[in-house]
């Protein structure tokens, strides 16, 4: 093999359901880079991919000062409803420096945040079912940082290495 990546993930040690998650995080940038900090369902409950939903918290590409911010359904993705509510944003973060990415998970609703400021709100919708909000199940983490792919193309050998440097993984919940 060429390249290696890496990651680490939570599933089958820790999942939850709502609450706040932040990661301080330090991008590197490269052509071919793509590191990203997201949640997958622990169980599936409504089916693989993308029915039981995925949670994108960050995804950033090549030497983009930009950072991805996505979630994804049946409703998204197969059902291509991606203006009512919009589905993702993107926002600015600063390069070379750690970056606090967020999530706040409600019961309605996906806040997302960059250094403690929401970029972009996902609401429930009403009668849409699960098929729109498979986000009432519990998710694990995953922080990885990928190289090359169909959405950030090729790799570059004289960016390399690149990394993303993980200071610190938060989340909370409020006891009941």
């Amino acid at each position: 093999e060429k390249y290696k990546t890496g990651g680490v993930q939570s599933k089958g040690n820790f999942s939850f359901k709502c609450g706040k998650v932040e990661v301080c995080a330090l991008l590197g940038k490269g052509k071919g880079s793509w590191p990203a900090i997201w949640m997958m369902p622990e169980k599936s409950v409504y089916g693989g991919w993308p029915k039981s939903g995925e949670i994108d918290i960050m995804e950033q590409l090549n030497f983009d000062a930009i950072f991805y911010q996505t979630v994804h359904s049946d409703y998204v993705d197969i059902q291509k409803q991606k203006d009512n509510p919009k589905y993702f944003t993107t926002a600015l973060f600063k390069p070379g420096e750690f970056n606090l990415f967020g999530l706040e998970w409600y019961p309605d609703r996906l806040d997302f945040t960059i250094n403690g400021s929401k970029t972009f709100s996902y609401p429930r919708v009403e009668g849409k079912g699960t098929s729109q909000w498979p986000f009432d199940q519990e998710f694990y983490l995953i922080l990885n940082q990928a190289l090359g792919g169909n959405w950030v193309g090729s790799i570059t050998d004289s960016d390399l290495p690149v990394q993303m440097v993980v200071d610190w993984v938060r989340v909370y919940q409020k006891t009941e």
